[in-house]
């Protein structure tokens, strides 16, 4: 289903009707006090709006979802297939404390803990089982698609928490689409070992390049995990075709801020 749009003080962010009940939100740009070019809801640490427009774009953003900033988890990423198990001793960090880890997916059964994953093309993925009560956040880029991140972060949440992937509810955020993935054959070939013959319906060849459709790939991979189609929502919307809501690597580089993708863990 196609997600909803939200509004509060002008600060724009979306929703999945799949996650109805449980506090969570895809950002936009939109909302937030940093100047250009990260204008202005940028929830990207270290750049050079500076570190107090930064926490007042978290701390607008999380009242929005009806989270406390010194409860949220930031994943450190760096495009592997890590999936890091958070618990309350890891409240505040990337935001207010260092983070002592690297992973690109994150996972928790500890209430209020939000978790936070990063996107400004790459594919975001939130997980919910009604069950344990247990979510999970994940970032998946091609290279984390192609080595099965979003696979691994449903079986950890099974191993660790209980979950059924077959309860999982998920909501695939705001990507680069189709219409602008446009890559040599590294990707398209990383894809079909990965997923073999699903993987075709997401790759379209045009003369020399190839485009490749994200979003599709990680709804296959939840399919694969055994995530029930009924069970997902994907927002369709392609972040290099949207500037004025998303920030896009392919078409803005490093300078830039970034989007986020965050669930709150109920009680």
């Amino acid at each position: 289903m196609p997600f909803e749009t939200h509004e509060q003080n002008g600060l724009i962010w979306l929703s999945a009707s799949v996650l109805s009940g449980v506090r969570h939100g895809f950002s936009t740009r939109l909302g937030g006090v940093s100047p250009a070019p990260w204008d202005s809801l940028n929830l990207r640490p270290g750049m050079g709006d500076g570190r107090e427009a930064m926490l007042e774009n978290y701390r607008r953003f999380c009242a929005c979802l009806g989270a406390e900033p010194e409860h949220t988890v930031l994943s450190r990423q760096v495009h592997e297939t890590t999936v890091r198990a958070c618990t309350a001793d890891d409240a505040g960090k990337g935001l207010f404390r260092d983070r002592d880890y690297s992973a690109d997916a994150l996972i928790t059964n500890t209430p209020g803990l939000t978790l936070f994953v990063f996107s400004a093309d790459c594919g975001t993925i939130l997980l919910h089982d009604p069950d344990t009560n247990a979510v999970g956040a994940i970032h998946a880029g091609w290279r984390g698609c192609a080595r099965g991140i979003v696979e691994k972060t449903v079986q950890e949440l099974e191993r660790l928490y209980g979950a059924k992937a077959a309860n999982l509810r998920a909501a695939l955020g705001p990507c680069i689409g189709q219409c602008c993935f446009e890559t040599n054959s590294d990707v398209p070939d990383a894809m079909r070992a990965a997923l073999g013959e699903t993987a075709a319906p997401y790759l379209a060849q045009h003369g020399p390049k190839w485009h490749v459709d994200l979003e599709g790939l990680n709804r296959q991979w939840l399919l694969r995990a055994g995530v029930l189609a009924k069970h997902i929502d994907t927002a369709g919307l392609c972040t290099a075709c949207r500037p004025d809501w998303f920030w896009s690597h392919r078409k803005m580089g490093e300078t830039r801020g970034l989007q986020c993708a965050a669930i709150v863990c109920p009680s």
